[in-house]
Parts: C-alpha cells; structure tokens; sequence
C-alpha cells in the first residue's frame, strides 16, 4: 500500500467522480482508476461501487477512508515537524552546577565563537539530576564530580579546581597564603543543600575527616552565591568553594587555598555514553583546549613548583571519588 493510493482514494471519495479526481490529482483519468482497483486488491475489499454516471462508497470504504484521513494527516504533521525541525537553529542544552563557577562557562564561550549558529541553553541542576536529564534526553552534556557516575554516562576529568575558603577582609585567615585543613575544625563552614550539591558537600567533610574532625556546618541555606557573600561578609560563617567560584572576587572577600594538604576539587564533563553528537563534541574539543591552554589539570605541586606541602593520603586529586 502506498501512501499516494491513499491519497487518490481520499481524493476520489470527496468528488465521487474518476475525471475530476484525477484533475484534482494531476493525473489521467486511467492511471486514478488503475490505482484504486491495486488498493482494493490488497485489501482484499471492495471500496467503491461504480457505474456508467455514478459513484459511491461501500461500507467498508466508508470506515476506510475515516482511517485514510487519519494516516495522512499524521504524515502531514510529521513532514512539518521534520522541516520545522531541518529549519531551526541547532541547539545545547548544558547542565550546570550552579552559574557562579566558571569553568563551563568558559569552554561554552569557545564553542559559541566557533559556532555561531548554536543556541545554547544554560540549565542548573545538580549532579545527580544531570545524570537523570542525561539518561532521559533532556540534557546534551552537563559539568560535576563523578563520583558515582551511572551506567550510560561517561564522564572526563577537565579540571582540578584548587579549594579554598572563602572569607572577609578582616579574618585572620586573610592575611595567611594558606589556610590549614585542621584551622577549619573552628569555624563555621557554609555549605550548599545536600539535595542540590551533595558531591561538593561529601568532597569537603571527606576532605575534614583526613584532618581528623568533622566539619561544624552554619545552620541554614542560601539561593545565591552573593547571598552566600553577604553571609561570609558578616562574619557569620565561612565559604568553603573551588578556586573558579566568582564569589571569590567580591569586593570585602578574600579567598585563599586550601593546604596541608593542597587539595583540588575535580570538575568533570558527563554526556551520555556513545558516539557524541557534532556539539558535544565540541564541548569536549573545547574544554580539552582550555584545560591545556590554561593548566586546568595540573596538581599542587606543579603549580607550585614542587613547594606545595600535604599529606600522601590526601593530593590534589586522591581524595576517594566514591561514598
């Protein structure tokens, strides 16, 4: 069955008339009659009944041509849909941990100069809700800790971002290059909702274990990094953030690293496992430019010329990824 048989049966039942529905089709009369005897062949039924100056439909071409219409609607509709979707920019969508780092949006802006033509939509959701848009199609490619990535995702290092805390310009922490691990155990420390960063909030605690205590953490929440400044500018608690984390440069803040030991906190790129698509890809090429260009996956130690003071159990990047 073709659809174009269809098509002139739909066409012939409407005008109930062969010459004027071959007209309508931009055929002869001949080749319509030709194409409607094939269609009741198949089917096994007779659709019409002729005469000399009549035509009409049997009943079983009656409940045919309900289901005809149907048929050529829906494929009308998915030809639209396929041309719309041929003539529409191409689209990223980009999930993102929260829009105060600055790591993807750095790669993002050396795809969108690449690619002009790209419409990239930015959306923030944590970790593990990436993983699920990532399973589910809503997400092309998204940024975190891997740390338990799921089966049908893979995932690459792209940076070892170096921690640190955040705090007021008036902090005794201020005026140290360095702030220990162990100087952590007085202060209050600030952390996200364990529903949106839960593999941020098991890095820092793990990283307190090593330095054998437990972290005490500021009781309540913030919606933005400039909240979580204002709260850091009060001397109310301190930021404990990665090194690309913009709330670092707020003016009455001062943000210093992380030591003994140095500690990084890796940042990874997770798509769904497969060939990428040609954006992906982009992303990836991108991100593996920068990462080279600007030392993103460099340790402590090279960064710091070897100087860099820490424990072996606890590097730039051998904190246990896992629970």
């Amino acid at each position: 069955m073709e659809l174009r048989q269809l098509r002139y049966f739909v066409t012939l039942s409407e005008e109930l008339h062969f010459g004027r529905a071959a007209a309508r089709e931009h055929i002869v009369q001949s080749a319509l009659s030709q194409q409607i005897q094939r269609l009741e062949r198949e089917l096994g039924v007779r659709l019409l009944d002729r005469s000399t100056h009549h035509v009409d439909l049997t009943a079983a071409g009656a409940a045919f041509l309900v289901e005809a219409r149907q048929i050529l609607t829906q494929v009308g509709r998915a030809t639209h849909a396929a041309r719309n979707a041929a003539a529409a920019p191409p689209t990223l969508r980009v999930g993102i941990v929260d829009a105060g780092y600055d790591s993807m949006p750095q790669v993002l802006r050396e795809v969108q100069r690449q690619h002009p033509e790209l419409t990239i939509h930015q959306i923030e959701a944590s970790t593990p809700e990436q993983y699920r848009q990532l399973a589910d199609g809503r997400l092309d490619i998204g940024i975190g800790r891997s740390s338990q990535t799921p089966s049908g995702v893979t995932s690459e290092l792209i940076r070892l971002d170096p921690l640190g805390v955040l705090v007021p310009d008036d902090h005794p922490f201020a005026a140290l290059d360095g702030v220990a691990v162990a100087a952590l155990a007085g202060e209050l420390l600030l952390m996200g909702e364990d529903a949106e960063t839960p593999e941020f909030n098991q890095f820092v605690v793990e990283l307190c274990r090593t330095a054998g205590f437990s972290p005490t953490v500021y009781e309540g929440t913030v919606e933005s990094s400039r909240a979580a400044a204002d709260l850091v500018l009060q001397h109310r608690c301190v930021l404990c953030v990665p090194s690309s984390f913009r709330t670092s440069n707020r003016p009455g803040t001062t943000w210093r690293p992380v030591v003994e030991p140095a500690t990084s906190y890796p940042w990874s790129l997770l798509w769904r496992t497969g060939k990428p698509s040609a954006y992906v890809g982009a992303v990836l090429d991108s991100a593996r430019d920068l990462a080279g260009r600007l030392g993103w996956l460099e340790t402590a130690d090279e960064r710091d010329g070897g100087s860099a003071t820490r424990t072996p159990a606890t590097s730039a990047v051998n904190l246990p990824e896992g629970p």
